[in-house]
């Protein structure tokens, strides 16, 4: 059956064809559609993880009894998860194990540009690269096989345009494998020193099985043409190479990108008069040519920022790039903001008010750095606010602690702040901790975590405390606020900033875009009483304007939430126009 599929749901659907009994991850774009679709699979267990590390886990766990099992996430989750990686390398495993991994070019929603195929060569397992959502289904299903047959984890390295980009999968149908006999086995599944010392050179001869293996498989393809011109590269550079270049190249497309092919690609180089080497990110391709005794032109032509597309491409070839429609160019520029009625806006404002400073962390939260608010003063990764913020008092001391704060969603509390918490609570500095409670994982598109009450398809589940989980780690003073009630959380904020103890403020309203949060009617400007003042514009949501000198609200956006009415001065914010 042919399906028009996105990369993300594409691997999904290979996943379940290969008879993949147990998926666990944490969301992370561009990843996260692919356990959401893989959830859409009944004979499949999928799960939300707390972090990436749980899931590699879990995912090693359901391998070792012998299922198919894979796990999904963003290229800094894999760095979450970099520790049971490495060592995985060393045990292997019983059922096929896939991680998929999901690299951000041009970071359109992460913090750095990292080249997820440095941890396949750190870790010294292989990783398969598609190229579109044909081969994301192929590779899916194939890297099951080459995880059995090599006794290997197997990296799936997607990104963000084939993940989200569509095209024409034909499907088959589920193959049910079971699942393997468990056999202990101390040696293979127990890494203490001296198992460990006798599985590195299994490591080793598996790395070389592999790099034979490269050199003709299915996974990797030669394009040959009448030019002289070659050109290695490797998924969605290769679409662009296409489309930039067309058959004016030969083209040696890796689908297999660790370990890499030698002979072959030295054939191929020994064809052309001049080989390229086009790939986005890191020149690891291009190290690798150079290693083997190759003249390549890489990394001088092609950079290692941001994304490429087929005018890059083209330019750098010293080609006429083809006419593409430029969306740009047609829609005028907005600049990220928070919803309107946005639960953590009032709390950053609150914050921006006391000139505060504040530590944040990776979610749609972090858009408070942005003005008019300007609310925060750094952000590094997941959970780092919180370890963070106690450093940062504890090279400040008591003027430090007197006016700092950091924040972080429930969802990332959860992934990676809980211990920093235990640290502050541990080892005694008098930090205040805000947790965005929006009782959903909000940034990656509304998923469940172990706050909210409900799994992955939204069945009832437990539901972590909060509050009895902070006291529980040392905290005394939590406290829970409403953002909607900006005299109240700035009550709060100074009790907690003056307390000498650690304390936790939960800033609790559900994200105002959950189904189940019912907007009130807009609010209007009374233009009679409006003053210009433009108090209410400082507070940065994106439904007010101002408009012939007065303030306006556009209804189409607002949802009645009504934190803007308790900052104007004059009342002119009102339920209904008065006559």
């Amino acid at each position: 059956m042919k399906q028009l599929l996105i990369g993300n749901a594409a691997v999904a659907r290979g996943l379940y064809e290969a008879g993949c009994n147990v998926i666990s991850s944490y969301p992370g774009t561009p990843s996260t559609e692919i356990t959401e679709f893989a959830a859409k699979y009944e004979e499949i267990y999928c799960e939300w993880a707390p972090n990436e590390k749980v899931a590699c886990e879990v995912s090693f766990g359901a391998s070792l009894q012998g299922a198919r099992t894979a796990c999904a996430m963003k290229h800094v989750g894999l760095n979450v998860a970099a520790d049971p990686l490495f060592t995985l390398s060393y045990t292997g495993v019983n059922g096929g194990m896939v991680i998929c991994v999901a690299d951000d070019p041009g970071m359109h929603s992460s913090q750095n540009e990292q080249d997820s195929r440095h941890y396949a060569i750190g870790a010294k397992v292989p990783m398969l690269e598609p190229a579109d959502s044909q081969e994301s289904y192929d590779f899916a299903k194939k890297a099951f096989e080459l995880s059995e047959k090599y006794d290997t984890p197997v990296l799936l390295r997607m990104c963000t345009r084939i993940a989200h980009s569509q095209s024409i999968v034909e499907t088959g149908e589920r193959n049910e494998v079971g699942v393997k006999k468990y056999e202990k086995n101390p040696a293979k599944y127990i890494m203490m020193p001296g198992n460990a010392k006798k599985r590195h050179p299994f490591v080793e001869e598996r790395t070389a099985l592999l790099t034979e293996l490269a050199e003709d498989c299915e996974f990797n393809r030669i394009e040959y043409t009448d030019s002289k011109i070659g050109v290695i590269t490797s998924g969605a550079s290769y679409q662009y190479v296409k489309e930039a270049l067309g058959d004016s190249v030969s083209v040696y497309k890796l689908g297999l990108v660790n370990p890499l092919p030698v002979k072959s690609v030295k054939e191929f180089a020994s064809k052309m008069d001049k080989v390229y080497v086009i790939e986005e990110l890191d020149g690891i391709i291009e190290s690798h040519c150079r290693n083997i005794g190759l003249d390549v032109t890489g990394k001088e032509l092609f950079s290692c920022i941001g994304e490429f597309s087929q005018k890059t491409i083209a330019e750098a070839m010293g080609k006429e790039a083809k006419k593409a429609y430029d969306l740009a160019m047609e829609i005028p520029m907005r600049p990220p903001m928070m919803c309107a009625g946005c639960p953590h806006r009032g709390m950053y404002y609150v914050l921006a008010k006391n000139k505060v400073t504040v530590l944040g962390d990776i979610g749609c939260y972090t858009l408070g750095a942005m003005p008019p608010l300007t609310a925060l003063d750094s952000t590094l990764c997941m959970g780092a606010s919180i370890s963070g913020l106690h450093g940062f008092n504890m090279a400040g001391g008591e003027e430090s602690e007197k006016k700092s704060v950091c924040v972080i969603g429930d969802s990332t509390f959860m992934h990676s702040g809980v211990t920093g918490l235990i640290n502050i609570a541990y080892n005694g500095s008098n930090s205040t901790v805000i947790i965005l409670d929006n009782s959903i994982t909000g940034m990656t598109g509304h998923q469940q975590n172990p706050t909210t009450g409900y799994n992955i398809k939204g069945d009832p589940a437990s539901k972590i405390d909060l509050e009895t989980l902070c006291r529980s780690v040392g905290i005394n003073r939590v406290t829970v606020v409403d953002p909607y009630d900006l005299k109240e959380c700035e009550r709060v904020l100074k009790e907690e900033l003056s307390a000498d103890e650690p304390s936790v403020i939960i800033s609790r309203r559900p994200c105002v875009l959950l189904k189940y949060v019912k907007p009130k009617k807009p609010l209007v400007v009374n233009k009679d009483k409006c003053k210009s003042c433009k108090k209410c514009m400082s507070f940065g949501c994106p439904a007010i304007s101002m408009h012939d000198g007065k303030a306006e609200i556009d209804k189409t956006l607002c949802v009645g939430c009504g934190v803007c009415s308790g900052l104007c001065p004059f009342g002119a914010i009102e339920s209904e126009v008065q006559e």
